[in-house]
């Protein structure tokens, strides 16, 4: 792809308010994508525009969305659909920011989560632009609060991630409430078949634009690898925040497990960690937030999903505590940093077989990731002392200085040696402890050769001294909390492999679930074979079916959104026409059911409870 020309804000063709709110912001020249997209989008063209996570899409379809909005008129003039509440959120502000001084342009987000009726109050006041989840847009059109025939400009802001959390049907239900003239824009990460699909049906000959992988992965951030033995991940990454002075760091996790004892470990060293995964409620999310931007936390740990809506500039690094088990968000994270010009850091630490793991990043993003060096305990000591050092000079030019000075003279007194109190009082100061790790070879490669040495220099040695199992390992397993964690409670859910078996025999009656199961014959998977539940899994039993226009995607949605359980873990799911089955982790099973008590699907009060034995 050849050189874009940057645009400068200050000529395009947009009114005097809005360049006024971009200066504000601190933009003179527009990013690749920006200055692809925003000439089309004003003409009133529709895009597609395919643009990662950081690369300033929001103003790309914000700006005209903005400048197209009729003030003062009291109606949806612009919807953006975005796949998680902080997503959405993180757009709003954005918007709100250009319209800074285009008064009497009105912007509200809706969600799941939160209080419809504050939201319904706030549409009723007159929003010009709505930004929400599809989920909760669909509650309130279906509630009449939200009107949408006079929407100028609708915006799929991560299609794809929409598409995989199971919204199809939502957002096309959703477009179709818009009237046909209006201009239609999908942003995505990725050009998939699904995604073309939606693009053919509802946009009028739309332009692509793209930021293509090299120009993503920026130069600015320092991008480097660490080959660790599992046990020392914590120590590594402690090591490398402070020999390298990190101020404020996003720690990426695959799991929401992980999450937890990583912060955990964390505020135990003595940091100032919080952790974001979809078990928190929206003001929760929104306090820890609050509390990474004002840098009360200055390290956040995070899931991939947890993490979409996050906008912080002055990130110095990014730790993957996890390899991503996606290329692409490996993107998406390392974009949380080296923002605004700045420069950042990208640390992965890699165990094992995860080097081919690393080895598909590279490839993929088409950037050579150079293995780095861990620092000794002694390496991190020498820059604690430095900086210790420098703190102490600093201080001793404060004029109230001679309010301490009997405190050398009472340690004297109690029999300390001058070397003896300074000492005493660095090692306060530093908090350095010298732990089981200090002493040792941290690095990987290290452990690795020493295992073939032990095996008396087998020549080929055993599967894990390859690198592990070539096809088994490479996900680590179930992707819990990781790409498809929910959130939002109307807010779909994946459509994986044989999960939602759709062809399972149809029938039953209003009160099947008072009678035997038995005699509704031996229940079976996709391929017609005889249904075998994972020991793991409990069955559980949901008074609805296809009478009510049920799809997987909306069981899987309400069981995530109201019990704040990741989506992808649910097994399979068996629609009948009256009722359906959900298999249920067991370490889930309580809290579902808990939960689920007097909850909603597609507007219907729903019973769920531990299905009776076959």
């Amino acid at each position: 792809m050849s050189e874009i020309a940057r645009l400068r804000f200050d000529e395009l063709p947009v009114s005097e308010d809005i360049k006024k709110a971009v200066l504000d912001m601190g933009f003179e020249t527009a990013s690749p994508i920006q200055s692809e997209a925003i000439p089309y989008l004003l003409e009133g063209r529709d895009v597609i525009g395919q643009a990662q996570t950081g690369t300033g899409k929001t103003a790309a379809f914000g700006i005209p969305m903005v400048d197209k909005v009729i003030p003062f008129e009291k109606y949806v003039q612009g919807l953006v659909l975005c796949p998680t509440r902080e997503l959405a959120v993180q757009v709003t502000e954005e918007i709100k920011k250009l319209a800074k001084y285009k008064k009497g342009v009105w912007v509200t987000t809706v969600y799941g989560g939160d209080s419809i009726e504050r939201q319904i109050k706030s549409l009723k006041s007159g929003a010009n632009i709505v930004v929400g989840t599809p989920g909760r847009v669909i509650d309130l059109i279906e509630r009449r609060a939200l009107k949408l025939e006079n929407v100028k400009m609708a915006v799929l802001d991560e299609a794809d991630e929409m598409l995989d959390m199971g919204f199809r049907d939502d957002i096309e239900s959703i477009l179709q409430e818009t009237n046909e003239e209006r201009q239609t824009v999908f942003f995505s990460a990725t050009m998939s078949k699904p995604i073309m699909a939606l693009t053919t049906r509802y946009q009028n000959n739309p332009k692509l634009v793209k930021v293509v992988k090299n120009e993503i992965t920026n130069a600015n951030i320092e991008q480097l690898y660490f080959d660790v033995k599992g046990k020392a991940k914590m120590e590594v990454m402690t090591r490398l925040m402070d020999f390298y002075g990190v101020k404020l760091a996003l720690v990426f996790c695959n799991q929401k497990k992980k999450v937890d004892e990583v912060v955990e470990e964390l505020i135990l060293r003595g940091y100032a960690a919080e952790g974001l995964h979809g078990d928190l409620r929206q003001a929760q999310r929104t306090n820890v937030m609050s509390k990474f931007r004002s840098g009360l936390v200055t390290i956040l740990v995070a899931t991939d999903v947890a993490a979409r809506g996050i906008d912080v500039n002055d990130v110095d690094a990014v730790f993957n505590y996890d390899i991503p088990l996606d290329e692409e968000y490996y993107v998406h994270r390392i974009g949380r940093t080296g923002r605004a010009g700045k420069s950042g850091k990208a640390y992965t630490l890699v165990v094992g077989s995860e080097r081919n793991r690393l080895r598909d990043i590279m490839n993929y993003t088409k950037v050579k990731i150079d293995k780095g060096v861990i620092p000794s305990f002694s390496d991190v000591v020498g820059v604690k002392k430095g900086m210790f050092i420098e703190r102490v000079q600093a201080a001793a030019q404060d004029e109230d200085l001679d309010l301490f000075g009997d405190v050398y003279t009472a340690l004297k007194h109690a029999g300390l040696t001058t070397e003896q109190i300074v000492a005493a009082l660095v090692k306060m100061n530093m908090g350095v402890v010298k732990n089981e790790f200090a002493d040792e070879n941290l690095d990987g490669e290290f452990e690795r050769q020493q295992r073939r040495n032990e095996r008396g220099g087998d020549r080929f040695g055993s599967r894990d001294a390859r690198g592990g199992d070539r096809f088994g390992n490479r996900d680590g397993g179930r992707r819990e909390g990781g790409r498809f964690e929910r959130s939002d409670s109307r807010d779909g859910g994946r459509r994986d492999g044989g999960r939602f078996d759709r062809d399972a025999p149809r029938g039953g009656r209003a009160n099947d679930r008072q009678r035997s199961f038995e005699d509704r014959g031996p229940r079976t998977d996709k391929a017609g074979k005889p249904y075998r539940q994972d020991a793991n899994m409990v069955r559980m039993f949901v008074n609805i079916g296809f009478d009510e226009k049920i799809s997987p995607a909306n069981i899987v949605g309400a069981f995530a959104g109201e019990s704040g359980i990741p989506g992808n873990t649910l097994g399979q799911i068996n629609i009948f026409d009256k009722y359906s089955f959900v298999d249920v982790p067991k370490e889930y099973a309580n809290t579902v059911l808990n939960r689920m008590e007097g909850a909603s699907i597609k507007g219907k009060r729903v019973n769920v409870e531990i299905a009776k034995p076959v």
